[in-house]
């Protein structure tokens, strides 16, 4: 975490220069350059090479930070936070990812992510296809130790290859989990459904270590339920946060590769990271953005917001530290 705990620069007043001007980082918010230090650093991840079905992705990052200019980032009601007058939070361009070598580019989204977290900094990345988390979880690995994934998506992404690919938005998971990467016993999927490509894709996914809250236990449980099923599978561990936009209905985001129906709305996912207040939530990212399939900026609105709800719990862990 930084060193200097000067008062943070925040976004660009939107009551001065309209949101439709001026800078077009994420939510206005300062160019790493600017300050000399920070706390969390929002990082674009512009890769797709990974991607089995619409490609398009690449342009996730760039889409995000256009539809974050929306955002009124002061004042989070729901948390009762300020997340950028309390944190110093900075927008670090994007990783130079080859779109050529899958390897390549998992290494260079690693290494770039290993920079940016020295000293306890923590990284939310914007994709980019999900093949992306591999290397985040690498990551921040180095700097926390094994950690409990809380993963929002319509697919388990535990399967082992595609067409021989082992390094793909399909794999990250169980790649994650024969590295070592995450704490035993405290991972959850939350949102799954569609059809599967085979009945064993559940159960070797739960040897794995895997948890299961399909997206229609929204209906029964509710958002209160599902975020105490998360609670209780993560306890104390620290904790990565992994985001597919495709979570959400294609009601709620079109523009996306791989779109599954029956999926949860814009208003449960929010709700339920706001319930995760108090995790000690140590890196993240929201990806598959695809906005040439998306509408009226539907699904990059979504996934902007999903990252301004990130930090604002990551701002809430922070204060509470502070107090401690």
């Amino acid at each position: 975490m930084r060193q200097d705990r000067s008062e943070p620069i925040g976004p660009v007043d939107g009551r001065k220069v309209p949101r439709f001007a001026g800078s077009s980082s994420f939510a206005r918010i300062p160019e790493i350059d600017r300050v000399g230090d920070y706390d969390v650093a929002v990082l674009g991840a512009p890769f797709d090479s990974g991607t089995s079905y619409r490609p398009g992705a690449r342009f996730g990052p760039m889409a995000v930070r256009q539809a974050s200019r929306h955002l009124r980032p002061s004042h989070h009601v729901e948390l009762n936070s300020a997340p950028f007058s309390e944190i110093q939070v900075v927008d670090a361009g994007d990783v130079a990812v080859t779109p050529f070598s899958i390897d390549d580019a998992v290494q260079q989204i690693a290494d770039h992510a290993a920079d940016l977290t020295s000293g306890g900094r923590t990284v939310i990345a914007v994709g980019g296809d999900h093949t992306v988390a591999l290397p985040m979880l690498r990551s921040t690995v180095r700097q926390h130790g094994p950690v409990a994934l809380v993963h929002f998506d319509a697919h388990l992404d535990t399967w082992d290859t595609y067409f021989g690919a082992p390094y793909t938005h399909g794999t990250p998971f169980r790649r994650a989990f024969e590295e070592g990467l995450l704490a035993d016993e405290t991972s959850i999927h939350v949102g799954i459904r569609g059809p599967l490509y085979a009945r064993t894709d559940l159960s070797e996914d739960a040897s794995m270590g895997f948890r299961v809250v399909p997206a229609m236990d929204l209906e029964t449980e509710g958002v209160a339920g599902v975020v105490e099923r998360v609670r209780a599978r993560v306890g104390d561990a620290p904790v990565y946060v992994s985001i597919d936009i495709d979570v959400l209905d294609p009601a709620h985001a079109p523009g996306t590769g791989t779109p599954e129906a029956g999926g949860l709305t814009s208003r449960e996912l929010l709700g339920i990271l706001r319930g995760m207040a108090g995790l000690p939530i140590v890196s993240a990212d929201v990806v598959e953005v695809a906005p040439a399939y998306d509408h009226a900026e539907m699904t990059s609105i979504a996934a902007c917001h999903a990252a301004y709800e990130l930090l604002a719990l990551m701002a809430s862990e922070s204060r509470r530290n502070d107090v401690e």
